[in-house]
């Protein structure tokens, strides 16, 4: 599986239009092979920033993604309403079982 973890700080008078196209372009995404998930939310520290949040079945698939000519012109679109070049990294991951905590009892603490 792959985590795609990526941002774009849009230029204060192109918000609005960056997360609309931002969200457009995640419910377009979503449909696609391979997609596990595809979110973008704002950054709560930075409300300019708009975070994207990606899982991919596979290399195969994302790759597959970045050639789609929406995903294209989504790339080139939102750069140009960015103050900073986007960023965006790509990691290999696997869900590791997380332990149970451990279970409270009614005479815990006494």
């Amino acid at each position: 599986m792959l985590i795609v973890l990526g941002s774009v700080v849009a230029r204060d008078d192109h918000f609005n239009e960056s997360l609309r196209l931002s969200q457009e372009h995640v419910a377009r995404s979503r449909q696609e092979p391979g997609c596990l998930r595809h979110d973008v939310t704002t950054d709560p520290g930075h409300p300019g920033r708009l975070v994207f949040i990606e899982q991919w079945a596979s290399a195969e698939d994302l790759f597959r993604h970045f050639k789609v000519p929406a995903s294209v012109e989504f790339a080139r679109s939102i750069a140009a309403l960015a103050a900073v070049e986007p960023e965006m990294k790509v990691y290999e991951a696997s869900e590791l079982a997380l332990p149970k905590a451990p279970r409270s009892t009614p005479d815990a603490g006494r």
